[in-house]
């Protein structure tokens, strides 16, 4: 099965936010997930925005999952290094 990090939108109208979260790459974006592995908050204080299980990520992507190009610039901004050739 190929997994795919990516955004599952919540919230309400003009207060969205998201949960990044593990599931299979070919899955619709409001079905079910493997993994939940972190949270953006895209309105709150850039300090508060984004939430992450570190370890969590790290082991999902050690296991060959594919960040999507939105969770792969919220992560390297958190300081976990992705590189671009691993979704190659």
């Amino acid at each position: 099965m190929s997994t795919s990090m990516r955004l599952k939108r919540f919230g309400s109208k003009k207060r969205p936010y998201y949960r990044i979260v593990v599931m299979d790459s070919r899955a619709a974006n409001k079905s079910r997930t493997l993994a939940e592995v972190g949270q953006y908050h895209p309105v709150e204080d850039k300090e508060d925005q984004v939430v992450l299980n570190v370890e969590a990520v790290k082991d999902w992507l050690q296991k060959g999952a594919q960040p999507s190009a939105t969770v792969r610039a919220l992560l390297n901004k958190q300081g976990v290094q992705v590189s671009r050739t691993s979704q190659e």
